[in-house]
This record gives structure tokens, C-alpha cells and sequence, in this order.
């Protein structure tokens, strides 16, 4: 079979998997902590939260988002509640955009995340 020639469809494959994307929205709002989310290798996503780093798969094709469950490290800080916040999101989040400077993450009510490339 080809499975393994095929062209990665996921959000990974349009993002350098270098890049850095920083949180500057979380539902309407400024983060009050530094979050961070890439896309490492195909299907795949991890950064840092609050607290935390985090990672996840990510198997649907652009333009669809869909993150399974998020596995993290288990450390406490005083942002534990915008972490969860954070995390329920980044579940939540069905559609995304991405482009040089900027990724978008949406559902159908409208964006929830937003990133600039760091």
C-alpha cells in the first residue's frame, strides 16, 4: 500500500513544525500566562500551558481541528484554573486557520483561540 507516501492533511502538515505559536486570545480575553502550542511531527501537538506541557494527537484534515485527549504533567501553580480553561479550549475547538504569522482555532460559534507565531 501507499499509506506511507501520503501527504500529511492534518494542521501538521501546513505548519512548520519549528514554529512556536503563542496564545494572545482564550475565548475574547489576553492570557495572563505565557501558553504555547506546536505541532511537532505528523498528527501530533504539544506545547506548554500555565502550568504544564501538554501534548495530544491531531488527526483531522484541515480545515477540521479536533485534539484527543490531552495528556500534561502534573504540577501545580498558581494558574491551574486558566490551564483547565486553556485545555477545555483547545478540546472544544473544531475548525482551524493557519497562516505565516497567525493560527485561529474555531468552533462554530466563532474563533477561541488565537496564536502569533513566536
Amino acid at each position: 500500500t501507499m499509506t506511507a507516501c501520503q501527504a500529511d492533511e492534518t494542521i501538521s502538515g501546513y505548519a512548520d513544525p519549528d514554529a512556536v505559536w503563542v496564545l494572545t486570545e482564550l475565548n475574547g480575553q489576553t492570557p495572563q500566562s505565557k501558553i504555547t502550542l506546536t505541532f511537532p511531527e505528523k498528527g501530533k501537538i504539544a506545547g506548554r500551558a500555565p502550568c504544564n506541557r501538554y501534548f495530544g494527537a491531531q488527526t483531522k484534515p484541515l480545515p477540521w481541528f479536533e485534539t484527543g485527549p490531552i495528556a500534561s504533567t502534573k504540577m501545580a501553580c498558581p494558574s491551574l484554573d486558566e490551564e483547565a480553561q486553556y485545555f477545555q479550549t483547545l478540546e472544544k475547538s473544531t475548525l482551524a486557520e493557519v497562516g505565516k504569522t497567525t493560527l485561529i482555532l474555531s468552533d462554530e460559534t466563532g474563533p477561541l483561540l488565537t496564536y502569533k507565531r513566536q
